[in-house]
């Protein structure tokens, strides 16, 4: 195998260089961007401001109708290397980021989420202070959610749990700007999945993490900013169904590395955990995810005979579907 961009093998991507490579960066930056320009200025702006300054930022202007392309040609940072292809999606453009990258550490950056300008200084210490792990991820805060949504969080230590189970149990466990990895590893389980609408890194951090330790850094360095539409990750039924797919074809892959569960307990994990997404959206009242959820539930299976009163609704029309559900909210409790 032979690593992304370049001529070494992949056994080598880590340690081994040439004398025209002695000045290329430690660390590239993969920013993907499509009609982004108004945001820019800021994600842009957070990786000038960090404070390990040996990075190179590739940002891939995804097909672009605005000024996007224009603003990132402005720039007169060396560091700053812009590229641009037709629309392709996400996933294909940090695939080409990736192409291009030179850095023996890979990091991704949304072009509208950001970054403390400790960020790349600290999560760097974590990997190179312990030389057997292959990622670092830490605390993230999510902007512009409503509810009191948006609170600073911390995921937990996975390495003192069983992580096949944590990371089946739910989706991804940490956005895709929260994590810095080892170029090597990049190019061992290569790029990501363009099969998949949503969930690629879900199912990146599946390919990489499980199997390889991983280093937390248990502090708030990354910013995710939501918007109220446009958002991949904005329609829910979608985002579970992705979600599914990218658990089955983890366990389908690699089923040494569930071995030690049972087949309901992997059952529960992936059939059971699409079930409870539906859930969470009907007590939410999202009830247009929650009936194609549903409906994805009594074909996939994972449900319980106590579970029906809830899904055979999910087979009417939807119109009849929110009919049933808003009489149900309007009978008396006991």
């Amino acid at each position: 195998m032979m690593c992304i961009g370049t001529t070494l093998p992949a056994t080598r991507c880590d340690v081994s260089y040439t004398a025209e490579s002695l000045m290329t960066p430690i660390v590239s930056i993969i920013m993907p961007c499509h009609n982004a320009a108004a945001h820019l200025p800021t994600s842009v702006g957070s990786v000038l401001a960090q404070t390990f300054a040996d990075w190179e930022l590739i940002a891939i202007d995804d097909g672009s109708s605005d000024g996007t392309l224009v603003w990132l040609q402005s720039q007169t940072d060396t560091r700053i290397r812009s590229r641009t292809q037709p629309n392709q999606g996400v996933s294909a453009a940090r695939n080409a980021g990736l192409a291009e990258a030179r850095g023996r550490y890979v990091a991704f950056l949304d072009a509208d989420d950001t970054w403390a300008a400790d960020f790349l200084d600290k999560m760097l210490a974590a990997l190179q202070a312990t030389p057997d792990a292959v990622l670092a991820y830490c605390g993230w805060q999510n902007i512009g959610l409503e509810g009191g949504r948006g609170a600073p969080y911390v995921p937990p230590d996975y390495e003192l749990e069983d992580k096949a189970t944590r990371f089946l149990r739910a989706a991804a466990p940490w956005p895709i700007h929260a994590a810095l990895v080892r170029r090597s590893v990049m190019d061992e389980v290569g790029g990501f999945d363009l099969d998949l609408p949503t969930c690629m890194d879900y199912d990146l951090w599946l390919r990489i993490a499980v199997a390889r330790p991983i280093r937390l850094v248990p502090e708030v360095l990354a910013f995710y900013r939501h918007h109220q539409s446009g958002q991949i990750t904005s329609t829910q039924w979608r985002q579970a169904r992705n979600s599914w797919l990218v658990k089955r074809k983890f366990v389908r892959q690699h089923p040494e590395l569930v071995r030690h569960l049972t087949r309901a307990e992997v059952g529960d994990l992936i059939d059971g955990g699409l079930l409870r997404r539906g859930y969470d959206n009907f007590w939410r009242r999202d009830l247009d995810s929650a009936q194609r959820i549903f409906r994805m539930s009594l074909l996939k299976g994972g449900w319980r005979a106590k579970d029906l009163v809830y899904l055979l609704p999910s087979l009417l029309p939807p119109n009849l579907f929110r009919r049933v559900v808003n009489s149900r909210d309007r009978q008396p409790t006991s």
